[in-house]
Formats: structure tokens, C-alpha cells, sequence
């Protein structure tokens, strides 16, 4: 017996009825054949991981850009934190695993560089086209711009998750909810970790309301926020938290909307950043013949050059987009000899 056939009777046995089974996956964007051990959900996680926009993330800032240390966490590291906050959820309501862990590995494959910020200007820049949100880029990277524009051609299921991650989303499936609240413990979290330490935060800063309900550190709010999911989605064909830790959530973000992602520390270099992925995006509607082959390919399949500029400024890491400014438009030094 082909053991994805017997992966798939595993999950009939032990998953939750609630649960999203891979045998009956609404399939595909193109039919293909069925590997005989993983199942779809599983085939779709390996995908993601081996895709290039995934290795991209770890050069690409979660909130603090060009920070000194190597202890802060990027798009990648972040991406991770909600894939293991998500399966420890997902595990203990008997949902599926491997489709939430796909989802949430795949949910920002589409962010820019710089963050939010890089986001805040690309959406400013294509206002004319319906503006920029990176929830979208994400499944445009996934469907369109991977494997030289071909696609990873993800399972309906993770394509819905990933589009729907956001806090405006409304994913069809638990494991999509699952992911969709797990990325705001996270970054809630390690932001908060970030912070102390960059300095920006004490812990003894942090409301004594909030700590009271979490606990005064990192490990304690995750574990407290995970196991008040688990106890009040349980039976309920839901994911949710009760009143009082979702409202404590609600407010440790507002907290750190106010003292950090809007404080002058965090803000000082998007006016920067703004500016090169403005000049950069810019540069190359001019000249879009000096994007990579990849990308001239898409424009010659009868994409505008709106949009594959847009889709190779989205697809930079920070360090690319500097390096490609400095090059365009800082003056190489030189020495007569």
C-alpha cells in the first residue's frame, strides 16, 4: 500500500472531525499526480521550504531594520515562531499539522524589504493598481512568481490560509485560524523581546495588568496565550481566547504600537528605507530591462511592467535593495594611481 494512502487513513482515525483532511483537498490550481508517500498538505510544506522566497526571509527585517546584534529576529525567525506556535495548537485540538505548518510557513513569503515600512511605500506606489498588501503578494509569490513563473501550485487549502492571515482575513479552514492568531502571539512576543533588547523596553515597563494575566516573560505569555486557545477553541468549531486574554492581547499590541513600532527608535531609518525602495522601484520602470531574466520572462508572458517591477522591488532582501541603491545612485569611490 502506497503510504500516503495510509497517511491519509491515519488522519480519517485520529484527526478531530473539524479537521481539514488532505485526502479531501479541494486540489490544485493544475491537476498532477499524487506522490505515493506525503500527502498534499505535506507536499505543500516541502515546497515552501525548499522555494527561494523562503530562503529570502532571512534577510528581511521584522521590525528593527539593520539592527546591530545577531540576536533580533528577522522575517524568517519570525516565520518559524508562529510555525512551532501554531502546531503545538493545532496538535493538541487533533487539527491538522501538516496543513497548518505549511500555511505558516508560507504566510509572508510575499513581504517586502525594510518591513512594514518597505510594505507602507509599495502600497503608496501602486495606488493606481489597487495598492500593494503583502497577505496578497504572498500567494502571487506562491502561484506565479516561483520555479521561473510556473509556481509552486499549493493545495487550495494553504493558498486560502495564506491569504487570509491577516487580521482582516477569514480563512476557511481552523488551521487557517490556527496561523492567523498564532503570527499575533508571536510577534507580540519577540517584539517585546526585541525591544528590551534594543533598550527601548524594561520589562518592569510592560503594565502590571498585562503581566498579571501572562506572566512577566517571554515563555510565560506564549505558554499562558497557547493554552488559553487550547482550552476555549476546544469543542467549539472555533479558535478563539476567552474575553479577558484576548483583550489582554488587544491591549499589550496597542501597548507596543505606542512605545515601540511607532517610537522614534524603531521609525528613525523608514524614511530611509522609503526612500530606496521608492528610487529603486522608480529606477527600474524606466529601465526593466535590468531586472533578472526571471522577471523580464514574466513581462515578455504579458505582465505589465507595473507589476513586475512591483514584484521584483517585493521580492529584495534588505541587503540586495541597498546594495543595488548604492550601486545605481551612490558614487563608486576611485583613486588615480
Amino acid at each position: 500500500m502506497e503510504y500516503r494512502l495510509f497517511q491519509e487513513e491515519l488522519e480519517e482515525k485520529i484527526l478531530s472531525p473539524l479537521a481539514a483532511k488532505s485526502a479531501a483537498s479541494k486540489g490544485r490550481l493544475r491537476p498532477e499526480e499524487k506522490c505515493d508517500f506525503r500527502t498534499d498538505f505535506q507536499r505543500d510544506r516541502d515546497r515552501i521550504i525548499h522555494c527561494k522566497a523562503f530562503r529570502r526571509m532571512k534577510h528581511k527585517t521584522q521590525v528593527f531594520i539593520s539592527p546591530e546584534g545577531d540576536h533580533y529576529r528577522t522575517r524568517l525567525t519570525h516565520t518559524l515562531e508562529v510555525a512551532q506556535i501554531a502546531r503545538t495548537i493545532a496538535r493538541a485540538l487533533r487539527l491538522n499539522e501538516d496543513l497548518t505548518e505549511a500555511i505558516a510557513l508560507g504566510h509572508d513569503l510575499g513581504h517586502t524589504p525594510f518591513g512594514h515600512a518597505g510594505e507602507r511605500k509599495l502600497d503608496e506606489l501602486c495606488k493606481d493598481r489597487g495598492g500593494f498588501a503583502h497577505n496578497e503578494q504572498s500567494l502571487r509569490v506562491a502561484d506565479r512568481l516561483e520555479k521561473d513563473g510556473k509556481g509552486l501550485n499549493l493545495t487550495w487549502e494553504v493558498r486560502d490560509g495564506i491569504l487570509n492571515h491577516r487580521t482582516s482575513g477569514h480563512p476557511a479552514t481552523l488551521e487557517g485560524k490556527i496561523v492567523q492568531l498564532s503570527d499575533k502571539i508571536a510577534y507580540t512576543n519577540h517584539d517585546i523581546d526585541d525591544a528590551i533588547r534594543a533598550g527601548m523596553l524594561r520589562p518592569e515597563d510592560i503594565p502590571a495588568g498585562y503581566v498579571a494575566v501572562m506572566g512577566g516573560t517571554s515563555s510565560k505569555r506564549i505558554n499562558a496565550m497557547i493554552r488559553d486557545t487550547i482550552l476555549h477553541s476546544t469543542g467549539t468549531g472555533d479558535i478563539r481566547m476567552s474575553p479577558e486574554m484576548r483583550a489582554t492581547l488587544t491591549g499589550l499590541r496597542a501597548f507596543m504600537f505606542q512605545k515601540v513600532y511607532h517610537s522614534d527608535i524603531a521609525t528613525s531609518e523608514h524614511e530611509k528605507a522609503q526612500k530606496i525602495v521608492g528610487d529603486l522601484f522608480a529606477y527600474y520602470l524606466e529601465h526593466p530591462q535590468e531586472m533578472e531574466g526571471e522577471f523580464r520572462r514574466l513581462m515578455e508572458e504579458g505582465e505589465t511592467v507595473e507589476q513586475t517591477v512591483c514584484d521584483y522591488v517585493a521580492c529584495m532582501t534588505d541587503r540586495f535593495a541597498v546594495a543595488r541603491f548604492k550601486k545605481l545612485f551612490i558614487p563608486a569611490e576611485w583613486s588615480v594611481l
